[in-house]
């Protein structure tokens, strides 16, 4: 069983900040990267940040140059942090852990896992 807990969102005005964590606990061989995707109302789900197993990042165009991604290996944990934060920005964020794990037969498997989801709102 894979756990992940996410923390951080709320309502911040235009131009703010905020960092969203997203810690990952269970039974897990290894993690192979980590994802935030957001969802916004009436509109698709869309990613907005990866993180690899070896530290590399990529991003969303829209998020480019105000978010940045980041890992704590020892605590299974990645922080997003968000400035010049813009309205569009307001959505539904999640988590998503894309990690091996080794079966009962001792084979390994990847899995994915997604977190609740935390609301980010930018507004003034």
């Amino acid at each position: 069983q894979v756990q992940l807990a996410e923390s951080g969102g709320g309502l911040v005005q235009p131009g703010g900040s905020l960092r969203l964590s997203c810690a990952a606990s269970g039974r897990f061989f290894r993690i192979n990267a980590m994802n935030w995707y957001r969802q916004a109302p009436g509109k698709q789900r869309e990613l907005v940040a990866t993180i690899t197993s070896g530290g590399s990042t990529t991003y969303g165009d829209s998020v480019k140059g105000r978010f940045t991604l980041s890992r704590d290996n020892a605590k299974n944990t990645a922080y997003l942090q968000m400035n010049s934060l813009k309205p569009e920005d307001t959505a539904v964020y999640y988590c998503n852990l894309d990690c091996t794990v080794l079966g009962g037969d001792g084979i390994p498997r990847g899995y994915d896992y997604w977190g609740q989801g935390t609301q980010v709102t930018v507004s003034s």
